[in-house]
């Protein structure tokens, strides 16, 4: 599995113009899922997320996580994160879990932080979605979850 988790002041996903999905403070994550993914990785991103510590306190920068602030998370389905651009200029997605498998490991994903106390919100899978955000700092890491 694949995350691109961005600290954000806001965010909110629509599909045809309606509201999916909406947060405040707290982390938009992009889920890319791989074949050969499952509920393990699915269990290590929601932990891993949500343990970041990558929200500011009074004395550092990066030092508390979205559990220490209550922020929400925003998880949006992102089969693109899998792209193998080595060859040629046409990305390939070969490494990328099919959706049969793929929308239930990020519904896993979500319920996982709900588990841990994350307020949730979520895209619609497999739609064309608008996503709009303000980020904060900029502040945007890549996790890969452990094979």
């Amino acid at each position: 599995m694949r995350a691109v988790v961005q600290r954000v002041d806001r965010a909110r996903v629509t599909v045809d113009g309606d509201l999916s999905g909406e947060i405040g403070r707290g982390l938009l994550v992009y889920v890319g899922v791989a074949t050969g993914d499952g509920e393990a990785q699915a269990r290590w991103l929601a932990k891993k997320v949500a343990e970041l510590r990558i929200f500011p306190s009074d004395t550092r920068p990066i030092d508390r996580s979205l559990l220490d602030v209550r922020g929400e998370a925003l998880i949006v389905s992102q089969f693109t994160l899998l792209a193998d651009t080595r060859k040629g200029r046409r990305p390939s997605f070969f490494e990328a879990a099919p959706p049969e498998q793929a929308e239930p490991l990020v519904a896993a994903v979500c319920e996982a932080l709900r588990d841990l106390g994350v307020t949730v919100a979520e895209g619609r899978f497999g739609a064309m979605m608008a996503v709009e955000s303000t980020n904060d700092g900029p502040v945007t890491i890549t996790l890969d979850s452990e094979a």
